[in-house]
């Protein structure tokens, strides 16, 4: 047991060689970082939004505008199917939670419900109860209307994929600002959480974050001017769209030209003429060839850009824009066209997103925090230490030094994840090194009960290990599994504290095992080759 080879000797050297190599910079002055190699780690570990500041947004994602956007699509789906099957019907629209259709002729229900069928999904099921969920249910009413509406577990996932897609959205655009370990995760049912630690500009945050930045491109409808479309009616397949400066209304076909998901990127620039701040932005294949069949019939005609159905360009085609690529104009500053840049990248949220609480956490409270942190890291580092060399004597001495190796590795893995270290992350740093000794002590008294038994010192110290190192590995399970829980079903706070407990119990038990282990084994090797008497001193 206390046989080291010496390829184990080198490898648990490495291991803690390069947890202080990573841990190394977290104390370094700025100046000596810099001065390190190219290829030497240089981060820091990670400060959270408690510890160095930032913004934070508490956002309500409008989960009615998921489901009716859905409705809007199933309507559509609805019409177009009919009318592929030649179906005839007197009206079809949204109504009682879904999409009522009423046929023309009576005799056509049968084939009306064959093909509606076709649109119905399964979304889910359980392999337990053999109970399947499907998307869509169509009912015949009782005046003869069909009704096609989304089921309980499809609006349910339905809900579940667009917060999902919120946050990846969301998560997207704070990365574009160039920020490090944003929190973004949901909370509850309909809200969701953002940390930006380090970000000290929570209006350019708010901007952001609050636009939905659906970007299209729509054909001009010139059959009429918007007043005279309010004075005798919308012509069918248009609508009405404001402009962004409230300059005036624009009558545009409903149907887009090309959407802005085929956008696959757009850069802040300046205009070659003017000097004014535009957007460029390019179409992937698909959308360059729509666009450039659209700007190829329609030369000298205007078309409009329209963002978050608001005109925010609406420019007139000088030639054929047969490369996929164009610019927004639309009087920017350097500071809109940059945003509005990074929203395009980001993509269009799936829908609108309400600011229900705001706070700027000052730098000042996290050093504050920080340096309290410290204070309680070392006192309780130092007692813990005091109290081992006084129980245990040399032994407690060599538990010290496992418990500082266990204190650089935790720094070392969290600075080399770039994991961000919180407030709780600090409680659970302390708690960490507090407990980290358990499994020594568990070792230890282990081998007074073997020295009891008449055991000798090389003995003793042999069956001590390996009769506590099943006790430790269950006992430090069982935290493990707590700390994975917190993680998985914990907020902001909690989670800060599930990350340092959970790294710390890895790297506890590889100290307290291995390292004590190899200390002790080069301790007796020295005793040996000057022959003295083995005493263990405990």
């Amino acid at each position: 047991m206390l046989q080291f080879e010496r390829w184990k000797i080198w490898t648990i050297s490495l291991l803690c060689a390069l947890g202080l190599v990573y841990a190394a910079p977290n104390v370094m002055p700025q100046s000596w970082r810099e001065a390190l190699p190219s290829w030497w780690p240089k981060e820091t570990v990670n400060l959270g939004l408690d510890l160095r500041g930032g913004s934070y947004l508490l956002l309500r994602a409008d989960v009615d505008g998921l489901k009716d956007t859905w409705l809007k699509n199933l309507e559509a789906d609805v019409r177009k199917l009919l009318r592929a099957e030649k179906i005839g019907y007197s009206a079809l629209g949204r109504a009682g939670g879904g999409v009522r259709v009423r046929l023309l002729k009576p005799e056509d229900k049968d084939r009306a419900l064959t093909a509606l069928k076709t649109l119905v999904e399964q979304v889910g099921g359980s392999v337990f109860t053999g109970q399947v969920s499907y998307n869509l249910s169509i009912t015949e009413e009782s005046d003869g209307s069909i009704l096609v509406s989304p089921t309980e577990a499809a609006l349910t996932e339905r809900v579940r994929s667009g917060m999902t897609a919120l946050i990846e959205t969301v998560r997207r655009r704070i990365d574009q600002l160039g920020t490090k370990e944003p929190l973004v995760q949901r909370q509850g049912f309909d809200r969701i959480v953002v940390q930006v630690p380090g970000f000290d500009d929570p209006k350019q945050l708010k901007d952001v974050l609050d636009k939905t930045a659906k970007l299209s491109f729509h054909e001009v409808d010139l059959s009429m001017t918007p007043s005279e479309a309010r004075e005798r009616g919308v012509p069918p397949g248009s609508r009405i769209y404001p402009s962004t400066d409230g300059t005036g209304d624009y009558l545009l076909k409903e149907n887009e030209v090309v959407a802005g998901d085929e956008l696959v990127d757009a850069q802040p620039s300046f205009d070659g003429q003017t000097s004014e701040p535009v957007v460029s932005f390019r179409f992937n294949t698909s959308g360059a060839r729509k666009f450039g069949k659209f700007t190829q019939e329609h030369v000298d005609l205007p078309f409009a850009i329209v963002l978050d159905d608001k005109v925010i360009s609406a420019p007139r085609i000088i030639s054929p824009i047969l490369g996929g690529s164009g610019q927004i104009t639309g009087h920017f500053t350097v500071e809109s066209a940059n945003n509005l840049a990074i929203l395009l990248r980001s993509g269009a949220l799936p829908t609108s997103l309400t600011i229900e609480e705001e706070r700027t956490v000052g730098a000042t409270l996290g050093s504050d925090s920080i340096e309290a942190g410290r204070i309680a890291a070392l006192i309780g580092t130092l007692a813990v230490i005091f109290f081992m060399i006084l129980a245990y004597g040399t032994f407690g001495l060599f538990a010290s030094l496992a418990l500082i190796v266990n204190g650089i590795l935790l720094f070392g893995i969290m600075t080399a994840m770039q994991s961000a270290l919180t407030l709780p992350g600090i409680a659970g740093l302390v708690l960490t090194l507090g407990m980290a000794v358990d499994a020594n002590v568990l070792v230890f008294e282990r081998i007074r009960e073997e020295l009891r038994a008449g055991k000798t010192a090389i003995r003793a110290i042999e069956s001590g290990f390996s009769r506590a190192i099943v006790t430790i590995v269950d006992s430090q399970l069982t935290t493990l599994f707590a700390g994975i829980i917190m993680f998985w079903l914990g907020s902001g706070p909690i989670r800060g504290f599930a990350v340092t407990l959970s790294i710390g119990i890895f790297t506890t038990i590889f100290t307290a095992v291995t390292v004590t282990r190899l200390i002790i084994a080069v301790w007796l090797r020295w005793a040996n080759k000057r022959q003295r008497h083995i005493v263990v001193p405990i």
